[in-house]
């Protein structure tokens, strides 16, 4: 499917013909071979941080906990692990606003090379680091501090990725190409997932052998095709007509970008609730809740994650196409309403630990309701901000939204599992019941983006070279 979808780029020229000259006048200079580089060098460091990104889960579900922070108290271990899990992503919006705004100053192809490699070198570090029984506390200060590193290289990743194929596509196309990139996400997980599913096969637990570490090493070599695909990229054409303008390196001051476009922001944030949110407590806390809760095999948990990647690789680039059709505020809605309807049967399917079924409801939750608000993000994030302080205003965006959504729901509703549990809530000592509030959560995640879309004008196709905002 992934190689499928990278091989329609030559359709473009088929459409030359038809466009229109004001707005072949306004198209971006980027070849379609270019265009078809860019969108595998965006993917393979999406790919990277989301292989990172699915290892972490997997690991934080299933191996952390008793390796790192042995706890007498059943769950606790968990929720430590869980917290860990969080500090990556408090320390996205920082490296969010440091890279975006390297970004709004130097270029999107320095920062793109210069995240890869330090998600790539914190990343494979993870595989290098003793248990707690081995050094003791250092274990899990040194766990922390590469999570830490992992974060702050991530935290403009997606962002640059976005910006740099929102600015380079045609315009009628923005968000099928600004979608592409976003398909690394479906080969992180399910490389990440099919490594994970074929190290436990035979083993009885994983978190007692060495095995776990093989992953994370393995990113040292994605790293290195990551850089030399990216040193092979053309800068965004946006970016490159701004400078030649601009003749000067100035970038608009922080707080002016904040206060100038805290309608956007705030709307920006209230859309990723939902699809940020909800991608943590499905990639995440389900698949704990359901090996751990119900008493899944974590085989099942972990072919239930391939399971949503595969179709989230079809719904994503679908997403775009429908977006580039029907505008961003739509699909987005659409997408949001599914994710709130769909959470309370999902999570009850979850709650019965039928394995299969399991697979069916996560694939559609993660794989279709929330990766399709994904795939309709990659442009709609980007069109709302105008150029001088684009790559910033996403970053910040994307990545403080990612604590208050993301980061915090995995820790929160492992505690709400675990006192299900210990206070026996329903009568029944798993803490299965905690399904309830789970799901609830989820429909509240999904209200919120829901809201914001009716306060947001349709930014598709809306002039790049811009320095508004959309409102």
């Amino acid at each position: 499917m992934i190689a499928t979808t990278m091989t329609s780029f030559p359709s473009l020229d088929q459409e030359h013909a038809t466009v229109s000259n004001d707005v072949l006048s306004e198209r971006p200079e980027m070849t379609t071979e270019e265009l078809r580089r860019a969108a595998w060098t965006c993917s393979v460091g999406s790919a990277m941080e989301y292989y990172d990104f699915a290892l972490y889960s997997l690991a934080s579900a299933l191996v952390f906990g008793p390796l790192f922070f042995p706890s007498t108290i059943p769950g606790m271990g968990l929720i430590a692990s869980f917290a860990t899990y969080f500090i990556g992503f408090a320390v996205r919006p920082i490296g969010g606003i440091f890279f975006g705004r390297l970004g709004d100053r130097h270029g999107r192809k320095k920062v793109l090379l210069m995240t890869v490699t330090l998600m790539g070198l914190a990343s494979s570090a993870i595989g290098l680091i003793p248990s707690y029984s081995t050094i003791g506390i250092a274990a899990p200060l040194l766990l922390v501090f590469m999570r830490m590193l992992q974060g702050f290289g991530a935290g403009a990743e997606q962002a640059g990725a976005a910006v740099m194929m929102t600015e380079s596509a045609p315009r009628e196309r923005r968000g099928y190409f600004a979608a592409l990139p976003f398909l690394g996400i479906q080969m992180g997980t399910v490389a990440a997932g099919l490594i994970y599913f074929g190290m436990m096969t035979g083993v009885a637990n994983i978190a007692d052998t060495w095995l776990w570490r093989v992953p994370f090493l393995g990113s040292a070599v994605l790293l290195v095709i990551a850089l030399y695909m990216r040193l092979r990229l053309k800068e965004s054409p946006a970016f490159a007509k701004l400078r030649e303008q601009e003749k000067h390196e100035e970038v608009m001051p922080l707080r002016q970008t904040l206060t100038g476009s805290w309608r956007p922001i705030t709307a920006g944030l209230g859309l990723r609730m939902a699809e940020n949110g909800g991608s943590s407590i499905y990639q995440v806390l389900s698949i704990s809740y359901l090996v751990h809760t119900v008493g899944m095999s974590s085989k099942w948990g972990t072919l239930a994650l391939i399971g949503a990647a595969l179709v989230g690789a079809i719904t994503i680039p679908g997403a775009g196409w429908l977006s580039d059709k029907y505008g961003r505020v739509k699909v987005y809605r659409g997408f949001a309403i599914l994710q709130a309807v769909s959470a309370i049967p999902v999570w009850y399917v979850f709650s019965q630990g039928n394995p299969v079924l399991s697979m069916i409801a996560l694939s559609f939750a993660l794989g279709i309701a929330t990766w399709g608000m994904f795939g309709t993000q990659g442009a709609f994030l980007p069109e709302m901000f105008g150029v001088r302080h684009r790559y910033t205003a996403v970053s910040f965006t994307r990545e403080f939204s990612s604590v208050i959504a993301g980061g915090v729901s995995p820790m929160v509703g492992q505690f709400l599992i675990t006192m299900f549990a210990r206070f026996n809530i329903g009568g029944v000592s798993s803490g299965k019941f905690a399904w309830i509030p789970l799901a609830t959560y989820v429909v509240f995640l999904a209200c919120l983006a829901i809201t914001a879309t009716f306060f947001i004008p349709e930014p598709r196709g809306r002039d790049l070279m811009s320095q508004d905002d959309v409102f």
